[in-house]
């Protein structure tokens, strides 16, 4: 854990104060007390429970008794007071051991799926619904600290999987649209990290507010080639701005599974699971294997140090959005020039979160997903393209673009209609069925505020009869992380 001291590890979980000193790591023991980690029936004893989702008690499968699961007890500690590292024992380095819970890789895809050997010895991967043999076991990382349970059944889940598709149908690839059924969709519950942040942070650009703006004509050329031309001028004052404050971040959470932080693939639609987020993390429960009974779950592999630089990216997406607010009157832009941020302390926490799956493999080429919130039922997905029949309905739509618009535009206007309507409408149409640009929008999601705000203005520059309609290289609305 970089050079920092780490401290003994403890079974206080309610640290008081601001946890650690500066620099320093803690490992807080956040796992059951029962030896065996099996939870029995209150009444009769018995270990056979899972979760009833109706009720979100865990029954028995003799007595049909109902108990109430253990809440995950959250850390008290002020995140405004946060200082060094705490890492909590389900999110501490992965430990391989053996047990009745084991890890099959998928010799299709190469995923790897977390099956229980004490009732099975098979199952089918989630991803791309081919069997799995226990052939392909490889070591188990660490168990979560916490468990959101699915509040959603699998029915309501295949009405909005079918819904979804459904409106996607017409430019969907013909095979298919014939191999389709919600019969095989699966659920699955996903590893994330979940981390609260106590950062100071400094940004330093430059921006522009406008002042005034008007239009000039003159006639240019001679004899029949005489024309007006209208230009459209500017005055504006750039500033040089910086902005020191203070930000705690709560809940961010990250996917900490490897293949499944890939939202770039280019063979699995990786990104429209992230865009289900996000989930309701006051709804968590300790861990318990019991959740697990009727699903399947997909395995942590990377530790807090493998996805350090990445939480520090999106936190600072964070920072640059919630203090949109100071720099309202930069009505021309605003060109972050700096961003350094200072994190003071740091809580990492792994939880599983619960979707339903559905999934589709075109033969030799990528795996589409539609993926369904366990919780709310946000769904989203990637249907496999007919482009064959897609360019056609463009060049149509083209044709009919470039005779609407040749008729009052003449051979240039015909030839731009044709262009901007087929490209408008491949695109426009491609990517709904894709759902490339889907993501969870953790930069005004994530539950963050900031304090103690002191800001700097100072006028550097009177820009006049500029005929730029905006700061070049504005970018204080963008995000440097498109995963979500």
């Amino acid at each position: 854990m970089n050079n920092n001291k780490e401290l003994e590890a403890t079974k206080d979980r309610n640290l008081e104060g601001h946890g650690p000193g500066r620099g320093e790591t803690v490992v807080v023991d956040t796992s059951s007390d029962l030896k065996d980690g099996q939870t029995k029936c209150e009444k009769c004893g018995s270990t056979e429970i899972s979760l009833n989702v109706d009720t979100q008690k865990l029954r028995c499968h003799w007595c049909r008794h109902e108990q109430e699961p253990p809440k995950f007890e959250e850390s008290k500690i002020d995140v405004s007071k946060l200082q060094g590292q705490i890492i909590t024992s389900g999110a501490s380095d992965a430990v391989f051991n053996e047990n009745d819970a084991i890890t099959l890789k998928c010799s299709s895809c190469a995923a790897e799926v977390i099956i229980d050997t004490s009732d099975s010895t098979q199952a089918r991967c989630h991803w791309c619904r081919n069997t799995l043999s226990i052939n392909n076991q490889v070591p188990n990382g660490a168990v979560p600290d916490k468990v959101l349970p699915f509040e959603t059944k699998k029915d309501a889940a295949r009405i909005e999987i079918e819904n979804f598709v459904n409106k996607r149908k017409f430019f969907a690839h013909p095979q298919f649209k014939k191999e389709f059924t919600t019969e095989n969709i699966m659920g699955v519950y996903l590893p994330y990290m979940v981390i609260d942040a106590n950062v100071k942070a400094n940004f330093g650009g430059e921006g522009e507010i406008l002042l005034r703006t008007w239009t000039e004509s003159k006639t240019v050329g001679t004899g029949d080639k005489r024309r007006t031309v209208t230009t459209r001028y500017y005055d504006a004052d750039r500033y040089a701005l910086t902005r020191d404050f203070d930000m705690t971040v709560e809940g961010l959470t990250i996917e900490s599974n490897s293949d499944k932080l890939n939202h770039k693939s280019s063979t699995k639609t990786n990104n429209v699971i992230n865009a289900i987020k996000p989930f309701d993390l006051e709804k968590s429960m300790q861990w318990d294997a019991n959740f697990m009974t009727g699903y399947t779950a997909q395995k942590r592999d990377t530790n807090v140090e493998d996805l350090r630089d990445l939480v520090e990216v999106k936190i600072t997406d964070i920072a640059r959005h919630q203090i949109l607010d100071t720099i309202k009157s930069y009505d021309r832009g605003v060109r972050w020039k700096s961003e350094r941020l200072d994190v003071i302390g740091k809580q990492w926490k792994a939880a599983y979160f619960p979707i339903w799956l559905y999934s589709y493999q075109q033969p030799n080429k990528n795996i589409h997903y539609v993926a369904v919130n366990g919780q709310s039922l946000k769904t989203m997905g990637s249907v496999p393209v007919d482009h064959k029949k897609l360019l056609i309905f463009s060049l149509m739509v083209g044709i009919i673009a470039a005779i609407l618009l040749g008729l009052f535009m003449e051979i240039e206007g015909g030839i731009a209609g044709f262009v901007i309507g087929a490209a408008g409408f491949y695109f426009l149409s491609y990517s709904r069925y894709r759902n490339k640009d889907a993501r969870h929008t953790h930069e005004n999601s994530t539950k963050a505020s900031v304090r103690n705000i002191v800001p700097s203005d100072r006028v550097i520059k009177k820009l006049r009869r500029t005929t730029s309609s905006g700061l070049s290289g504005a970018n204080s609305t963008s995000v440097k992380y498109r995963g979500g």
